[in-house]
């Protein structure tokens, strides 16, 4: 079996954190404090489809909301997929707390 987990970075807000073997790409966000788009956290609503730059991920479910199409292009969603190791995506719309 492959291991899982890696760094992930989102390089337009310059923020990266570690995720940890059998954690969703969107948990490990969370984890660290960063806000990722989100909503059903099953893989169907796509609120949190994004695209991975570069890495490898596996998905937690046999198919998720993805056309083939799409992921030949990059996407991928969060909430469902577990990095195969370093990973650099792109998510516009991602958030952070303000920390003093």
């Amino acid at each position: 079996m492959v291991s899982a987990g890696g760094r992930i970075g989102l390089p337009e807000q310059g923020w990266t954190w570690t995720s940890e073997a059998g954690d969703s790409l969107l948990a490990s966000a969370e984890a660290a404090g960063v806000t990722l788009p989100s909503s059903c956290r099953n893989g169907t609503c796509r609120a949190c489809l994004c695209r991975l730059l570069s890495g490898q991920v596996r998905y937690r479910i046999e198919w998720p909301g993805l056309s083939a199409e799409e992921k030949a292009e990059g996407w991928i969603l969060p909430c469902v997929a577990e990095a195969l190791g370093d990973c650099t995506l792109a998510v516009p719309a991602a958030s952070r707390a303000a920390f003093d």
